[in-house]
């Protein structure tokens, strides 16, 4: 095993780890029961996130240029946008 791959590995190992982190905050903020537009919008936020790092690290979208790597953002930016706008409009804010 190269210095590349191992290293690649423990990358892997790191980002797993933060996954895992930010899904047991998710986890935490509905046992809590928190509510209003901040926390939906910051768990929204981190589900992002995460969907970003399973891309780069996990489907080997890191290193690739062009289509792939703007396809996936704009479909999480996109998702992103439509559940904020409809969290939005649902709270009674508007």
């Amino acid at each position: 095993m190269n210095t590349d791959s191992r290293n690649r590995g423990r990358s892997c190992t790191l980002i797993y780890i933060v996954l895992m982190l930010l899904t047991l905050v998710t986890w935490v903020v509905g046992r809590l029961g928190l509510q209003g537009l901040p926390v939906t919008l910051s768990v929204l936020a981190l589900a992002l996130l995460k969907g970003q790092l399973i891309g780069d690290w996990f489907m080997g979208l890191r290193n690739v240029r062009g289509f792939w790597r703007w396809a996936i953002l704009i479909w999480l930016a996109g998702v992103g946008v439509l559940v904020g706008v409809a969290f939005f409009f649902s709270s009674g804010l508007h």
